[in-house]
């Protein structure tokens, strides 16, 4: 199996996964399908099925475009919400590698240091990101053997986690690492124009306009 990682939009991917003894593939998450076709046709494969992994404009948008340029095509997915799905699926696969659909590898592992900063696998990881992201490379994929070393929100019942959180039971556990992700990640947005000037005010290194 072949598996090709097509960056699309700011942040996303889309995949294109090829066996290539029949040279049948299947898309995973098509946003751009124009493009990914290009793709198809550049690898010479027979596009025979999509896999969508969510109702998001960014991972669904692209189905009805793809089967009215490519009819008969398979639309699997686990929600109804999923544009032109044929077929819904239900849980019970297990998965070995994780392909994410956004690139969001550093911002995670940084949150996970923050969380566990004594955690040796979450330090080594991160590192590896970096420099994957200093020369424009894919982070992905990973397994979810990897994904339990240092992901925070695979290890709710390791010590560490709990310590950070102040939580005991899973859930909770749970409820507080996405309340203080979603608090990291606003931390790290880049300030607006406006919000910007009103520090550079507050720091004096703008003047105040003089009064005539």
């Amino acid at each position: 199996m072949k598996v090709k990682v097509i960056p699309v939009l700011e942040d996303n991917y889309m995949y294109l996964v090829i066996e290539e003894h029949t040279r049948e593939a299947v898309a995973v998450d098509v946003s751009v399908p124009k493009r990914l076709l290009e793709i198809v046709g550049r690898e010479g494969v027979s596009l025979t099925t999509v896999l969508t992994t969510h109702h998001h404009w960014d991972h669904a948008r692209g189905n009805a475009e793809l089967v009215r340029l490519q009819p008969g095509l398979v639309v699997l997915g686990a929600d109804e919400r999923i544009c032109a799905l044929t077929r819904r699926l239900v849980h019970g696969e297990e998965l070995q590698k994780v392909f994410c659909g956004h690139e969001h590898t550093l911002g995670n592992l940084e949150f996970a240091q923050k969380v566990e900063p004594c955690n040796d696998h979450v330090r080594a990881k991160l590192s590896w990101a970096k420099k994957r992201d200093d020369d424009d490379v894919p982070t992905v994929p990973s397994t979810l053997g990897e994904e339990l070393l240092y992901n925070p929100f695979l290890r709710v019942a390791e010590e560490p986690v709990r310590k950070f959180t102040g939580k005991v039971a899973p859930a909770e556990v749970l409820e507080v690492l996405c309340r203080e992700r979603a608090s990291f990640e606003r931390a790290a947005e880049p300030l607006q124009p406006q919000a910007r000037a009103l520090l550079a005010l507050q720091w004096g290194l703008l003047s105040t306009p003089q009064q005539k």
